[in-house]
């Protein structure tokens, strides 16, 4: 038995410490952003951490489709049938595509919408000026989500991780010349951002778009071949599984977009610090997420065979290596939260020291919610593996929703205890999501498979 859970740990650990470094280089783009606007200005800080928890808000809706590839693609590798594989992530195309052309109108209007959330008006000027540019990059985002996940799901994991890494350095550099106006071009301040990333996401995904049609191994499920024609079994089949993912996803980022909103209704400086505590908090949860996709494919693989006993010992050792990350997450955040914090300030810079010594105390109260994040995430995914979305979907809205939020504004403005009390909603949230999903999986999961 303890063979067994180990040979698990270590497909764990082989498949998803790729797939961790690609997410945390794809957070990397953001952070990058963070880390130049903080040294450009405290407004655009905290007009790109808003137009940034937007755009993600929007993303993490329409990436449901994409995220659904990875149980798909590795139940229909369990099963034997590739053919099944090739129409799911056609289809998976297909749908990210029409959601990122759809959606575009919001990013339009996002000044109007941004002022009427009660937003200062010059930051939401600035989100604004982000976001009309930024929001062109919603296709391309989608669809390199989708063939991540069709990569990763066929163990094509390093692939996902040098590109994705490639692009922070571009974007780096594309953010430090348009941004600052440096080797001789334009100072264009959040504007730059946004074009900046725009250029690597479509970059991005042309790479990975030619790797996954061209590369030998790959040819013979032939992704794009007759990518036009439409396959009604299989856009159903993803539209099911894949929009109560999005919902879900919608769910949890609302609660921190809302966080975001809440604290802009405090001031700029605790709207541009929670920016920075939120930016090093989401980097640990890229760590978890990661395990999560692991644990997706593998026990995705196991459903898909039939293999009940395989299923079970993958989600205990994943469940094991996530909690083992937490508590070094803890114990980082808990030592060195001014450390921390002050990488992504100009400690000259006059409102500096207010930044630094609010960041510093979310920043400690982040190490709390850690393990619920952890563990809500690895529920998630394992539940994925078996196709179970939908109940999942209303037990995460109303932890997010039903107790997260309404937390964080009784904490923050009844009892006014701030910023910090808007942190203490998010951590109730997500325990709450922790516990309810773990004892929906283990509730399913003795009978939850599918090849069988």
């Amino acid at each position: 038995m303890v063979p067994s859970y180990l040979s698990h740990t270590r497909a764990i650990l082989a498949l998803g410490l790729p797939i961790i470094g690609s997410h945390v280089a794809g957070m990397l783009l953001h952070v990058t952003d963070t880390v130049l606007m903080g040294r450009y200005g405290v407004t655009e800080l905290a007009a790109v951490t808003l137009a940034g928890s937007c755009f993600f808000i929007v993303f993490i809706l329409g990436s449901g489709f994409a995220q659904a590839l990875l149980p798909l693609v590795a139940v229909a590798l369990g099963k034997g049938d590739e053919t099944e594989v090739r129409r799911d992530a056609r289809m998976a195309l297909w749908l990210s595509l029409g959601f990122g052309l759809a959606i575009y109108p919001v990013f339009w209007t996002s000044g109007l919408w941004l002022l009427a959330l009660g937003q200062e008006a010059e930051v939401a000027r600035l989100a604004h000026d982000f976001l009309h540019i930024a929001g062109l990059g919603m296709v391309p985002a989608l669809l390199v989500m989708a063939l991540k996940s069709y990569l990763s799901a066929l163990g094509r994991t390093q692939v996902v991780l040098w590109v994705t890494l490639a692009a922070v350095l571009v974007n780096l550099a594309l953010g430090w010349m348009l941004i600052f106006g440096n080797w001789g071009a334009p100072e264009l301040g959040v504007r730059g951002a946004a074009l900046a990333t725009l250029v690597v996401q479509w970059v991005t995904f042309g790479i990975m778009a030619v790797y996954a049609h061209y590369q030998r191994d790959l040819r013979r499920f032939g992704l794009f071949t007759r990518f036009w024609r439409v396959d009604q079994a299989a856009l159903g089949r993803v539209f099911r599984l894949g929009w109560p993912i999005g919902v879900t996803g919608l769910a949890e980022s609302g609660l921190f977009a809302a966080a975001s909103l809440m604290m802009g209704w405090v001031s700029t400086v605790a709207l541009a610090a929670h920016g920075i505590a939120m930016q090093v908090a989401a980097m640990a949860f890229m760590l978890h997420l990661g395990l999560s996709n692991a644990a997706t494919v593998l026990a995705g693989r196991a459903s898909g065979a039939g293999d009940v006993r395989g299923l079970r010992q993958i989600a205990i050792s994943a469940i094991g290596l996530s909690f083992g990350l937490c508590v070094i997450g803890i114990a980082l955040f808990l030592s060195l939260p001014v450390t921390i914090t002050a990488l992504f300030l100009d400690t000259d810079h006059p409102e500096a020291s207010e930044i630094l010594a609010l960041g510093t105390r979310l920043l400690a109260l982040a190490a709390l919610f850690q393990l619920g994040d952890a563990m809500q995430v690895m529920a998630l995914g394992l539940l994925r593996a078996i196709r179970d979305t939908r109940v999942p979907m209303w037990a995460a809205a109303f932890s997010y929703w039903g107790v997260g939020i309404p937390a964080s504004a009784i904490l923050g403005f009844t009892f006014d205890f701030g910023a910090e009390g808007i942190w203490l909603g998010l951590c109730l949230g997500l325990l709450f999501a922790s516990v309810s999903l773990m004892a929906r999986f283990w509730a399913r999961a003795p009978r939850a498979v599918i090849g069988a």
